[in-house]
């Protein structure tokens, strides 16, 4: 009785013990996730750096080179012999045929330690293979260094959409600052009776919408933070500021370039052509593979190298040294070997599938230069007409807040030019970011994203905490 009491006891303190130690580490997965976020400051270079080092897409098309690696040691591997180590031992008992003839019975025994050397080469499909695998690395690298351009250009680009953000923020506050002042204004106005109720009632609903435009603008820069954050394969607890507090246009390529010569550089740099070529090259390798690979013979060969034992039952056994030599020489026919229709035939069809798809590249390319050189041009005209329509606006608040009079057409004239001028000031802001984005998707077109071309220009290339 005793004993099953203290069993109990001992289950009820084990029970308690993992109870206290779940209760306990609750807080420090809560803690984890819904700690204090630590804030960054962060420039473009830095953007672009950390995006080369951490992205998972570059892991991912890295990985996809590494394997592309070994698939050609694999192929190589196919030239050379392997050794097989081992024990044969043969054991035979009653009726067997002599040489001669005759039926006899025997009772007899043999074993055989030793290894053997043995190679099998079919000299046309590991020829062939190997060629396509060696393509297929250079495709590989090609596609490392396009992968690198898409990640520098996503960086690039988050980093221009936190700038714009944290710029729409600064034009919301202003907003809110000028709708707050004269607001302020009219209510005064309004205690010395030389202003109408309604007019302070309507400034008011303005000054709330500006507020909520504000909360709206820091929702959509912290929603810009996260996504570059995602780019950049960093801690989620961080929260990105941009180090640049206004925007600035980054001209770093010329839209106004004969069109014909920005095409030749497209066409020869972009990393997504080289590696279709390749492609097409290792299309065509596997079907001359198919081709012409059965003509060349297989070629077979075995050494063994070892000692033989054994002898009959009841009389002395011998033992000693023992070596086997054979080759091959022969040509496969049928599947997998000469007049395989059904092989040549798909082999055929994957190299002229790799040319169309290295054409469609081909398409996509000057489609995308051509793209991204109007879209350069149109921004750059689009910034002139922005930088004209805020000064204008600028102009016209000052304009009707230099009237102070305060009937109801002039408090709607005063509500209309703020509402100009902010939308003249978020659409400034909104032009310069798509600008820069579309100068470095320019780049892009053309195959010049490298990474120090990328980073080239600001001196500035580590993040600040701040």
């Amino acid at each position: 009785m005793n004993k099953q009491f203290a069993l109990q006891l001992f289950f009820l303190a084990a029970i308690t013990a993992g109870n206290c130690a779940s209760s306990s580490s609750q807080p420090k997965r809560t803690q984890a996730v819904t700690g204090e976020r630590r804030t960054f400051r962060i420039n473009l270079p830095t953007a672009l750096q950390l995006a080369g080092a951490r992205s998972l897409d570059i892991q991912v098309a890295r990985e996809k080179q590494m394997e592309a690696v070994a698939n050609f040691d694999l192929a190589l591997e196919q030239f050379f012999p392997w050794v097989s180590p081992g024990v044969t031992y043969r054991q035979h008992e009653n009726l067997i045929q002599a040489t001669e003839g005759n039926i006899i019975e025997v009772h007899k025994h043999s074993y055989a330690p030793g290894f053997a050397a043995t190679v099998q080469v079919d000299l046309g499909d590991a020829l062939y293979k190997s060629l396509k695998s060696h393509k297929l690395i250079r495709a590989a690298e090609f596609g490392l260094n396009a992968q690198r351009e898409d990640t520098t250009l996503a960086a690039a680009q988050g980093y221009f959409d936190l700038v714009k953000a944290q710029a729409i923020v600064g034009v919301a506050e202003q907003s809110v600052a000028i709708s707050e002042e004269y607001e302020r204004q009219i209510h005064q106005a309004v205690e010395i009776g030389v202003a109408f109720e309604g007019d302070e009632l309507r400034v008011g609903v303005q000054t709330d919408r500006n507020r909520l435009a504000l909360r709206q603008a820091v929702e959509q820069q912290a929603f810009a933070g996260a996504r570059l954050v995602e780019t950049l394969h960093l801690d989620s607890t961080v929260e990105l500021v941009a180090r640049d507090t206004g925007l600035l246009a980054l001209k770093v390529a010329d839209a106004h370039a004969p069109f014909e010569k920005l095409m030749r550089e497209a066409l020869v740099s972009r990393p997504e052509l080289k590696q279709s070529q390749k492609f097409v090259e290792a299309a065509r390798d596997e079907k001359n593979g198919a081709l012409y690979g059965p003509i060349l013979p297989s070629l077979g060969g075995q050494g063994f190298f070892g000692k033989l034992g054994g002898g009959i039952e009841g009389q002395p056994s011998r033992f000693g040294h023992q070596e086997d030599y054979t080759a091959s020489v022969g040509w496969r026919v049928g599947p997998g070997g000469l007049f395989d229709v059904g092989r040549i035939s798909a082999a055929q069809s994957r190299a002229k599938g790799a040319e169309f798809a290295a054409g469609k590249t081909e398409d996509a390319v000057l489609r995308q230069v051509s793209e991204a050189v109007a879209r350069a041009q149109s921004l750059e005209d689009q910034m002139d007409v922005a930088r004209r329509a805020l000064d204008r606006s600028e102009k016209a608040l000052r304009l009707s807040r230099e009237r102070r009079q305060f009937d109801i057409a002039n408090v709607l004239e005063n509500i209309q030019a703020e509402q100009d001028l902010t939308r003249a000031r978020g659409d400034y802001v909104t032009v310069i970011s798509e600008f820069n984005k579309a100068q470095y998707a320019l780049l892009k077109a053309l195959g010049r994203l490298s990474a120090p071309m990328a980073v080239q220009g600001s001196p500035e290339t580590r993040a600040e905490r701040e």
